[in-house]
């Protein structure tokens, strides 16, 4: 046999041996594609929805939002009146508290003119009364 011949016999047992190995790799490759397509198809058939959920939700806080937005003026203008309100009851509480004390004094003065008042009395009717 010609070296030309046993080359071509040894290139022809290689090829068959390479289709052999090939057949099996190239049946777990589509077996693969299938796989994936299907999970393609799954992820696409459930995203589709929640995406949709998702533009949902998204256009719903834009709403609340705008909605807040509207109301952040009402609660400005609400806080600053809170302020000014605890102002004027910190000024009333102040001045009732003038009004208590200057009654206090009042009291007491009062009741210093009573004594005083009758003692001045007595004295005078004694002197009166002993003259």
């Amino acid at each position: 046999m010609p070296p030309t011949s046993i080359a071509l016999i040894v290139i022809a047992a290689a090829l068959c041996i390479l289709v052999l190995i090939l057949i099996p790799t190239l049946l777990t490759i589509k077996r693969t594609a299938a796989a994936v397509g299907e999970l393609a198809e799954m992820v696409h058939g459930e995203l589709k929805p929640t995406l949709q959920e998702l533009t949902g939700v998204l256009a719903e806080l834009k709403s609340v939002g705008g909605a807040v937005a509207e109301y952040n003026d009402d609660v400005k203008r609400f806080m600053s009146e809170l302020g000014a309100a605890g102002t004027n009851l910190h000024t009333i509480n102040r001045s009732v508290g003038v009004a208590t004390n200057v009654l206090n004094t009042t009291s007491a003065w009062a009741t210093g003119a009573k004594v005083a008042g009758k003692y001045v009395l007595e004295w005078y009717l004694k002197k009166r009364g002993g003259m």
